[in-house]
């Protein structure tokens, strides 16, 4: 009996230790229809504070709401203007889709065309760089599949064409940044947010762009696969490649605590990234590397923390360090796809894990009367010393994205809205 009572004890400080060394998995609840009001009053404010002297200028796009602007009685969106410079150009846009999306208003509508219509010459135009896909597959593509017309479809075409313009087939990826190969000393840069960029290309090559655009994205989702990650799974943000021999010269960081560190938003990006390309190809080496670059991401959550949204870098060391929100936003909605093409008991942590972080969202960062965004508490580039503390475009438009996708699995619906 005292061995027996004293193997019992064993195996409970086992259990116990192994639970004290990974993040607490107990579900918390989401009020999906809750949040979506939320937003959907969010937006109707933020229009009313667009509307100039009596009309929108739909040429330019709310970016951010600085910490500095709500201290000082600030409440709307500073916008920049829908040029190709300004990669988050395609969020709202895709914002308005989404909440046309929800609540149906022919209003609401009209503005989402608006807004896209303003990025259409995107289609005609030498790529800028990478974002291509940000601001045309957010804005064009969703209207395209909640509103479909013609002209929509050949804006994509038109711009995943472009972005083609970018693949250097000797290294077997998208040139992210041309402006940095002289800046920085990169002969062939890539950075992990371009693998967002895919989705369009894949979307455009099965709607008459034809199947070059498809082996681009796979070679590039291939290459980087093999080039941008530590054995761990986290991933560089910068791969640089050198354009003779096309071999891997050095993985860097441009927005990231440290060449060594992962950046959360970076690894977002590749959760995200890869799960699509899973869906896109259904290539089982895609989705065993999606749930890779999660599971590290999940892992490295703070220990037993009801709060599921991570520090802008995960190895900040700081204790000041600011969260991300919209990190834990590009996750969320990642995780209910993914959630449905691994199997019951992984999906069923990997859903777990994402109605947390919506949780987490829903309840410490929503900015509610503060201002006009969805949340705050959004770092963009830290190392600039930009838009920390920030509510960012990006992080609403991730975060209505994974609300819509929670509902439709709620109610029993594809996840994508789509059939």
């Amino acid at each position: 009996m005292i061995t027996m009572k004293r193997i019992n004890y064993k195996i409970g400080f086992v259990l116990l230790l192994g639970l004290c060394c990974r993040p607490v998995a107990a579900q918390q609840r989401v009020d999906v229809e809750k949040d979506l009001q939320y937003c959907h009053r969010q937006v109707a404010r933020a229009l009313a504070g667009l509307k100039k002297d009596g009309g929108w200028d739909y040429t330019r796009m709310p970016r951010n709401i600085l910490a500095e602007d709500l201290k000082e009685g600030r409440t709307e969106w500073n916008c920049r203007p829908a040029t190709p410079e300004e990669w988050c150009g395609g969020f709202w846009p895709g914002v308005l889709w989404y909440d046309y999306e929800y609540g149906g208003e022919a209003y609401i509508g009209r503005q989402a065309r608006n807004y896209t219509a303003s990025l259409a010459y995107l289609a005609d135009r030498d790529p800028y760089d990478h974002d291509l896909g940000f601001l045309v597959h957010c804005s064009f593509g969703n209207g395209m599949r909640i509103a479909p017309c013609a002209s929509y479809r050949d804006v994509i075409v038109g711009t995943a064409n472009q972005l083609a313009k970018l693949f250097n087939p000797r290294i077997g990826t998208i040139l992210s940044w041309p402006r940095e190969v002289e800046k920085q000393g990169w002969p062939h840069n890539t950075i992990m947010d371009n693998m967002i960029n895919l989705e369009m290309l894949f979307w455009a090559s099965r709607n008459g762009g034809g199947q070059n655009l498809y082996d681009i994205a796979v070679r590039h989702a291939e290459t980087t696969m093999n080039n941008h990650f530590r054995k761990d799974g986290s991933c560089y943000h910068v791969a640089v490649y050198d354009t003779v021999s096309g071999k891997l010269i050095k993985g860097v960081t441009h927005q990231g605590y440290s060449d060594r560190s992962m950046w959360a938003r970076g690894q977002s990006w590749a959760i995200y990234g890869y799960t699509m390309v899973y869906r896109e190809t259904r290539d089982p080496r895609f989705l065993a590397f999606a749930q890779k670059v999660t599971d590290v991401y999940l892992k490295r959550l703070p220990e037993r923390s009801d709060d599921w949204v991570p520090l802008w870098d995960f190895d900040d060391p700081s204790p000041s360090a600011p969260k991300d929100a919209s990190a834990a936003c590009v996750v969320a909605s990642a995780l209910l796809e993914l959630s449905g093409y691994v199997d019951v008991e992984k999906g069923r942590q990997y859903r777990e894990a994402a109605e947390n972080m919506l949780s987490s969202l829903s309840r410490n960062y929503q900015s509610g009367e503060r201002c006009v965004s969805f949340l705050l508490h959004s770092t963009g580039h830290h190392p600039a010393g930009s838009e920390i503390d920030a509510s960012i475009i990006y992080a609403d438009y991730y975060y209505y994205e994974a609300l819509l996708r929670l509902r439709r699995l709620q109610q029993g619906r594809p996840v994508l809205g789509i059939g």
